[in-house]
């Protein structure tokens, strides 16, 4: 795989690179709630506009059904890699069309623009090769060289992502290359005791990621939604808690496999319940009560793990030397039900370990709860993309840099 480093010696002043980023970032009102995504890859975009690339941003944002959707519009991106670049960027209204050609037509040697969320063209997700093909034709028309650097869209067989690189010269952004060297200490480099934490709503998204982690981690620990299939799986009244019952058989095989297999399988011993989901304003239910896994009434649910629980996990922490958190284990945007989460992200903080916070909704509750990023190993940028490589899946955006 190319690095922008050796491209960067080969000389890109005056040719325009385009650069497939990850803007995806949650928006209230049209107002962006967390940055990280374009924090990451401003590394890369800066160093190109400094060595005089005419520098195009590409990226999706949410999941528009292939038309315009003002909803889902990369203004606010735009808006703010300009804030964090210090310099004004220029924002076409389309991808391929009349703004987009103009846009990039009118840059200067270091100047940057952003191009309208991909999504708007149906052709970016296309299952179709052909369709997909010829979107890829039409914005390489845009460029001289290509520059990949959305880890969190790698794991998508997309125009901008899979077929871009094909058209021309390419090579992997700063982003990309530290999240790589990252995954290969979760998988071929891993210092031991491996711990890993899973939560999140649903046991099916993991399983995958479960079956691989069987053969590597030596510590799981499972919180969040998906924790309540397993302890019905163990026998356990859960209520009206999130539940797969479907999925049952494929835990009892898992959990009789950790045990063959020697890998300590932890689960919650005790959870937080309620008749009534939180109002995320802050009201809290009349009902919250702490209750053991044993004792989940009929009539409630389960929306965090509880104090004993919290201390169980970080007691098996504690001695690690690589972590790796995927999934909050609780409704972390209730105050409420924030306790099990902060106690995770407290317990990987306190750790001397090389800790992996793995994206997506987990990066989310480590801001939103006011957590120094800085604290932590690497705050991954791609929650799917991160899970898909652990499971050792071929990333079609990765193999498409290496090509």
């Amino acid at each position: 795989m190319k690095t922008i480093d050796e491209l960067l010696a080969e000389g890109v002043a005056g040719k325009r690179v385009f650069v497939r980023a990850d803007l995806n970032v949650p928006l209230a009102n049209g107002e962006i709630t967390d940055d990280g995504r374009i924090r990451a890859v401003q590394p890369t975009i800066a160093k190109l506009a400094e060595a005089g690339a005419r520098v195009i941003v590409a990226s999706h944002l949410g999941r528009p059904k292939g038309a315009p959707d003002p909803a889902f519009s990369l203004a606010p991106a735009a808006k703010r890699l300009g804030e964090l670049l210090g310099a004004d960027v220029a924002f076409a209204t389309d991808t391929i069309g009349d703004s987009a050609k103009a846009t990039v037509a009118a840059l200067a040697d270091g100047q940057v623009a952003v191009i309208e969320n991909l999504r708007f063209n149906a052709g970016e997700t296309a299952k179709d090769d052909a369709e997909r093909g010829a979107f890829a034709d039409r914005l390489a028309e845009l460029a001289d060289v290509y520059v990949g650097d959305g880890f969190g869209a790698v794991h998508r067989k997309h125009a901008s992502v899979f077929d871009l690189p094909a058209r021309l010269p390419h090579a992997a952004g700063y982003l990309i290359a530290t999240e790589v060297g990252v995954l290969k200490k979760l998988t071929d480099e891993v210092k031991r005791p491996y711990v890993v934490v899973l939560g999140g709503a649903k046991v099916s998204d993991k399983l995958a990621v479960i079956d691989e982690l069987l053969g590597k981690a030596d510590r799981i620990l499972i919180g969040g939604g998906m924790a309540y299939t397993f302890l019905k799986a163990l026998g356990h009244e859960v209520g009206i808690s999130l539940l797969q019952e479907d999925q049952i058989p494929k835990v009892n095989e898992y959990m009789r496999r950790a045990k063959d297999t020697g890998v300590e399988l932890v689960l919650p011993v005790d959870v937080l319940v309620s008749k009534d989901f939180p109002d995320l304003k802050g009201k809290t239910p009349a009902d919250f009560e702490i209750v053991g896994v044993d004792g989940i009434p009929k009539e409630k649910e389960g929306l965090d793990i509880g104090p004993k629980t919290r201390e169980l996990y970080a007691s098996k922490i504690a001695d690690a030397e690589t972590v790796f958190w995927n999934g909050p284990v609780g409704v972390f945007e209730h105050p409420d039900y924030a306790g099990g989460t902060t106690a995770i992200a407290q317990a990987l903080v306190d750790s001397s370990a090389f800790t992996v916070v793995g994206g997506g909704d987990s990066a989310a509750a480590v801001r939103t709860l006011g957590f120094d990023e800085n604290a932590f190993g690497h705050i991954s940028t791609g929650g799917g993309a991160s899970l898909e490589y652990l499971e050792g899946k071929t990333l079609p955006g990765l193999a498409a840099l290496e090509g």
